[in-house]
């Protein structure tokens, strides 16, 4: 049977290294974006010319229309789900939390956390032996903010991940039984893009002296603990975490 993953919000950084990564271990991928239409078409290519299969879907996870029509769109065009990455996800300007606005923390809970639960649900659907589903596995991204807290930074940013390892705890142990394992990789202080939505696009250069192995991260790095969760190698894993944080 041919593995066909999910990764939402992969055009860039951690999702596209993912997808990618993922191709070349032989999954059908879905590369998921909202607005770089170029950029996930570019993965696309890349997974194309190695001899993959993958497809671009644009949506908005955080609406559940735009949620179904992106796995009806994976149903007809690469089969039978049998992964997800949950990976998409947004901050915004670094701001203390007497600083922020009721819209600002609306956006990033809905992208964060409201698109999880709602692709985690969908995936579900799919996988689950209740549903008639042969299994499979999800892996959602969190962060080591979870823990850390990003004070002065984007605290409701490390709320939204501290929700995704709840989510991840709850749903691994509802579907345990029914094929499916759900575990999380809690990524700090990677080089990728999303640091620019802050207001600081060379963050990881600024910290990395904090962190105890001193540098920062690769997205590769992270989708290389991803395949791993996804994979018949962890088995018997589920209900898990890694930090991919150098140590922090």
């Amino acid at each position: 049977m041919a593995q066909v993953l999910v990764v939402t919000g992969s055009s860039r950084g951690i999702g596209a290294a993912t997808a990618r990564l993922a191709a070349e271990r032989g999954y059908a991928v879905c590369v998921n974006y909202l607005h770089n239409s170029a950029a996930a078409y570019g993965v696309v290519d890349v997974i194309d010319r190695a001899g993959g299969r993958a497809i671009a879907v644009a949506a908005d996870i955080s609406l559940e229309d735009e949620v179904l029509r992106l796995f009806q769109t994976v149903d007809e065009q690469l089969g039978t789900l049998t992964a997800l990455v949950n990976n998409a996800g947004i901050l915004e300007q670094q701001r203390r939390v007497d600083e922020l606005d009721a819209a600002r923390l609306n956006r990033v809970f809905a992208a964060n956390v409201t698109g999880s639960f709602l692709c985690a649900r969908e995936a579900v659907k799919r996988m689950s032996t209740k549903y008639g589903g042969v299994g499979g596995a999800i892996v959602n991204v969190s962060s080591v903010a979870a823990r850390l807290g990003s004070p002065g930074e984007y605290v409701d940013y490390a709320a939204s991940k501290g929700a995704i390892d709840s989510l991840t705890i709850g749903l691994a142990k509802e579907v345990a039984a029914e094929g499916i394992r759900v575990n999380a990789v809690r990524p700090g202080f990677i080089y990728t893009a999303i640091h620019a939505s802050g207001g600081e696009p060379d963050r990881v250069e600024r910290v990395k002296s904090a962190v105890p192995m001193q540098r920062g991260g690769q997205a590769v790095e992270v989708a290389q603990a991803i395949l791993w969760l996804l994979s018949a190698e962890a088995s018997y894993t589920t209900g898990s975490f890694i930090d991919i944080a150098g140590g922090k």
